[in-house]
């Protein structure tokens, strides 16, 4: 991808310039920006995904004027002929290969920011209620016609008589019909709310966006079990502590203890580096791969589309495990990474023993042969 080059998918705008202009800044219509696009699954095959276990689905409706929403499994959807529903699907790209390649389009954000693609089935009227997300979102249309009215709304109020996060003072501020191959790009915390037009399917490009807590907590946790001191020197003791007459306070030592224990893990070399990557390619809960096909001489290789790479000056990551990597291995792996391929070329240049690590990858089902 040349991130320099104008691209209609951005309404003209390269990547680099989408990034600077509008990236967590502005909202962008693009129309046309995937001219003839066709949904990437069928309704019927959206109904049988969303029926499994293995599968992120959520089904939301307002008959009646009555809000609900049910998670999956969901093994009976509404009529397809009756108004007012939705079904969503997270993570359509781990279980249909056109969905894979859409998400693709949008690998100029790292990888390390870019979640998933949820697909939007709704028959007429149907939608989620005017809401915001606190992370970017391209919304495609692949299907029929959704109105879409969005706003900012600072002061935005909740409504507590509902299971969605529906907002109860909403203020559009403009209005768009988007059809097949448009597409709407929202900053996060820009509000808004579409409304199927007739029956219509809309994708939705999400991006990950760590709260700094829930980072903290999960960097922290791979960071102490990774803790390789003598046992002795890992657990709290105390002989010296005497009897005392404020049983509620807690003791210094303790105190001391504990932010010494924060601040080993931290000093650590590389280690607070190899937890965060190890963190961003760990598979989400519903992800799994079936035993892969060894690689044969001649043949080149892809990650198969569930598996997330990363990796940074020292390390390559994958799927939540991380190894040390320098040399000519590295530079080979990180393009693995990047271009999710290696020519047969490539892979006869690796090491013996980066190679073997390649091979026991696409026997666990991470790398595929590339066909």
């Amino acid at each position: 991808m040349d991130i320099n080059a104008p691209t209609a998918l951005l309404a003209g705008l390269s990547p680099a310039a989408f990034m600077q202009k509008h990236w967590q800044k502005k909202p962008l219509l693009v129309r046309q920006a995937l001219p003839g696009i066709s949904p990437p699954a069928t309704r019927a095959e959206l109904a049988r995904l969303a029926a499994s276990e293995d599968v992120e689905s959520r089904l939301v409706s307002a008959f009646g004027g009555q809000w609900a929403m049910r998670q999956g499994p969901i093994p009976k959807l509404p009529p397809f002929s009756k108004a007012g529903w939705t079904l969503l699907v997270q993570g359509l790209e781990q279980h249909v290969p056109a969905a894979y390649e859409l998400l693709s389009r949008f690998r100029f954000v790292p990888e390390a920011r870019l979640d998933d693609l949820m697909i939007s089935y709704a028959t007429d009227g149907g939608g989620v209620g005017p809401h915001f997300d606190s992370y970017d979102v391209f919304l495609i249309q692949v299907q029929g016609q959704r109105r879409w009215r969005i706003g900012r709304q600072p002061g935005a109020v909740l409504r507590d008589d509902v299971p969605l996060k529906i907002i109860a003072n909403f203020e559009p501020e403009q209005e768009f019909v988007l059809e097949p191959g448009d597409m709407l790009y929202l900053p996060p915390g820009w509000a808004h709310d579409g409304v199927a037009i007739g029956e219509c399917m809309t994708c939705s490009v999400g991006f990950r966006t760590p709260w700094r807590a829930e980072l903290a907590r999960e960097l922290l946790q791979r960071l102490m079990d990774d803790e390789d001191e003598p046992r002795s020197n890992r657990i709290y003791t105390d002989p010296k502590e005497p009897a005392t007459l404020t049983p509620g306070l807690v003791p210094e030592a303790l105190l001391a203890f504990a932010r010494d224990a924060a601040q080993r893990a931290l000093d650590e070399p590389l280690a607070l580096e190899r937890a965060l990557g190890e963190a961003l390619t760990e598979p989400k809960p519903r992800v799994w791969f079936d035993p892969g096909q060894p690689l044969a001489e001649g043949q080149g290789a892809c990650l198969d589309r569930r598996t997330r790479m990363m990796y940074d000056k020292a390390h390559v990551f994958i799927n939540g495990e991380s190894y040390r990597a320098a040399g000519k291995d590295a530079q080979l792996m990180r393009r693995l990474a990047d271009a999710r391929c290696l020519s047969a070329a490539d892979l006869a240049r690796l090491s013996e023993g980066a190679l073997d690590l390649l091979q026991q990858w696409a026997e666990d089902g991470w790398v595929r042969i590339a066909v």
